[in-house]
């Protein structure tokens, strides 16, 4: 009951609300620039050049900006990375209304916000902590996760009703005039305390956030679930459209389906974490199973049952998130938090590439069955390693 408490906290709740219009936009504008990348070159390849550049930022910026969180007011810093990915929708957005955008442009669009979004992602989310305080922060990540799958499933419907009716511009613009209510509530929050200067050694810094998910025994493992898990349980933009096309054959109806199911199952993840208390060891790691048995369904010559399955991965995905993300935030001290979460994000967001190249190659060398037994078989395999005994030391509750 967490999340019903934090929603009727007056400040956290417009908070939410406005971050909600915020990631609705963002899953708006990341429909349209596929469709828009697509309309400029009809290259799936080039389309794949452009998520590319979109994650690079995360590999290479993610632990200076956790430095950054742990240095400076996390409200102001949120302001530049919000402000920023606004303006940055807005040109895109005048550009293509103009009729002058290019692939390059888009390109140059997709490092930039991608550069700022690494650098929004941990100090977000150290921020989350701030604003809700750690007694309740299972409830705010849940609360959070339950918006960000919502918007997941509504916004490239918003966006493929305004591309079909207004153009690809407009869906851009709608991005941007997005940030506006997360703009207003953050200037009317106080600036926040801010960090320790530091030594000023910016790679030192980031460092200490690494050396500490090294020797904490909790984290260590926590992180290294996400690490597997994503890099081999969580590819579903790269498996859905591969499974749905090359082993269902489905028309692009059917794959919008599949799409759905993944998102059904983790909304309902998100609902069911927002209302059973705190996370475990335990719930962590069934969500590392739920994953492999979505993977190894998919390998059963049962076609009815795939949006079952994907629904399970998908709520299993949401599951792994959601208690990972909780357990680090609660085992952290606050002066290191945004270091720390600056490993998670690049952890996390930093395997999708490889990961999503990984389930394709298997695809390609294997075929769909195969690849999808071959791929759940290992994400079992890192869930059953992980029922092994904790160390001495500080032993989490499971």
């Amino acid at each position: 009951m967490l999340a019903l408490a934090l929603l009727q906290d007056p400040r956290y709740r417009a908070y939410w609300m406005a971050l909600f219009v915020s990631q609705l936009g963002t899953w708006m504008q990341s429909a349209a620039q596929g469709w828009l990348v697509l309309l400029l070159t009809g290259s799936a390849e080039r389309l794949g050049l452009v998520v590319a550049l979109q994650f690079l930022p995360s590999l290479l910026f993610s632990l200076p900006a956790g430095v950054l969180a742990d240095r400076y007011p996390k409200r102001n810093l949120l302001l530049f990375t919000q402000g920023g990915m606004m303006g940055l929708a807005l040109l895109m957005a005048f550009l293509i209304l103009m009729g002058w955008v290019r692939y390059g442009h888009v390109l140059l669009f997709a490092f930039l916000y991608g550069a700022l979004n690494a650098m929004d992602q941990p100090v977000r989310q150290s921020f989350t902590v701030e604003l809700a305080g750690r007694d309740r922060y299972p409830g705010a990540i849940a609360l959070n996760s339950f918006g960000f799958n919502l918007s997941r499933l509504l916004g490239p419907a918003l966006a493929g009703l305004l591309i079909a009716f207004l153009g690809v511009g407009v869906a851009y613009l709608a991005n941007a005039l997005s940030f506006l209510p997360l703009l207003l509530v953050l200037l009317r929050l106080p600036p926040g305390p801010a960090g320790e200067e530091g030594d000023g050694r910016l790679l030192r810094e980031a460092l200490e956030g690494v050396r500490f998910v090294l020797e904490h025994p909790l984290v260590r493992r926590v992180v290294g679930l996400v690490l597997f898990a994503s890099l081999l349980g969580m590819n579903f933009q790269t498996l859905v459209p591969a499974y749905a096309r090359l082993v269902l054959g489905l028309s692009a109806t059917g794959y919008g389906f599949l799409v759905s199911s993944v998102g059904l199952g983790a909304l309902g993840a998100a609902l069911v974490m927002a209302f059973t208390g705190r996370p475990r060891l335990g719930r962590l790691l069934l969500g590392v199973f739920a994953l492999a048995f979505a993977h190894l369904g998919l390998f059963l010559p049962y076609p009815s049952l795939v949006p079952l399955f994907l629904a399970l991965g998908g709520f299993g995905m949401i599951s792994v998130l959601i208690n990972a993300n909780t357990l680090v935030q609660l085992s952290v001290p606050d002066r290191l938090r945004g270091r720390v979460m600056a490993v998670y994000s690049l952890v996390m967001l930093g395997t999708g590439p490889l990961g999503a190249y990984l389930t394709g190659l298997l695809f390609e060398l294997l075929g769909g069955r195969p690849a999808a037994l071959a791929l759940g078989g290992m994400v079992l395999l890192v869930g059953l390693y992980q029922l092994r005994p904790f160390p001495r030391g500080p032993s989490p509750r499971a």
